[in-house]
């Protein structure tokens, strides 16, 4: 059974969400406080598969338990869907920066907020095609699909699973432009219900993190998506 950490500090909405995802068949760990997820994350991390996160709490800003899940070494790859009544869109960007793979905006309906769960839970399950090669290399930047890593001029460069997947995306396709609606199939899935800004936030983050010289490489096509490496010569 799927376990799921809900964060939710409204007792009745939580009560609600509660009720509706133990009939979709989740098993859940509802908190109200972030505290109490700090705790719970803490007790049960390893047996969670994802985390539905409030952003407005009472004792803390939601987005530091998000923090505390990318920084923590056995959670940095757990799923998190963002569940937020904030509608100012930087706060969403933030989240998307931060490491959500996901977040839907109150109000909601539950049925929507389970397809988007399932959506993140189906990325983050270990599939892979049945033909693949173990490494694959453009300029200075190199993923090894085995050991799932992923180095710029042999340096090690820590990703989060979807930074990882979405380079290793682009290293699969080099000098062919990818429109973000074929990135958001490829790499988060054909029921990906998010918006295209996923995508621009997480190229921003794998920007940042393989250094300038390598991301360069990774080019912005106005308008339509990205492209490694440029045309051809």
């Amino acid at each position: 059974m799927t376990h799921i950490l809900l964060l939710e500090d409204d007792a009745e909405i939580r009560l609600g969400l509660e009720q509706h995802l133990r009939r979709e068949g989740f098993s859940l760990v509802a908190v109200g406080t972030g505290r109490d997820a700090l705790n719970a994350l803490n007790a049960s991390g390893a047996r969670l598969d994802a985390a539905l996160l409030d952003l407005s709490l009472p004792d803390m800003d939601g987005l530091d338990v998000l923090r505390a899940i990318r920084s923590h070494p056995s959670l940095k790859a757990l799923p998190v869907l963002l569940v937020t009544a904030r509608s100012e869109e930087i706060d969403r960007v933030l989240g998307l920066e931060l490491g959500a793979d996901d977040y839907i905006s109150k109000p909601f309906s539950a049925r929507e907020l389970a397809a988007r769960l399932r959506a993140i839970l189906r990325r983050s399950a270990p599939a892979g095609p049945p033909e693949r090669v173990p490494k694959l290399s453009f300029g200075p930047i190199t993923v090894d699909l085995d050991m799932h890593a992923a180095r710029v001029d042999g340096q090690l460069v820590e990703l989060t699973r979807r930074e990882f997947e979405l380079l290793t995306y682009f290293l699969a396709n080099p000098r062919r432009v990818l429109t973000r609606e074929k990135i958001l199939q490829q790499v988060w899935g054909l029921e990906y219900l998010g918006e295209s800004r996923t995508i621009d936030a997480h190229v921003r983050r794998v920007r940042a993190k393989i250094g300038e010289r390598a991301a360069e490489l990774i080019e912005t096509v106005v308008g339509v998506g990205y492209r490694l490496g440029g045309t051809a010569d």
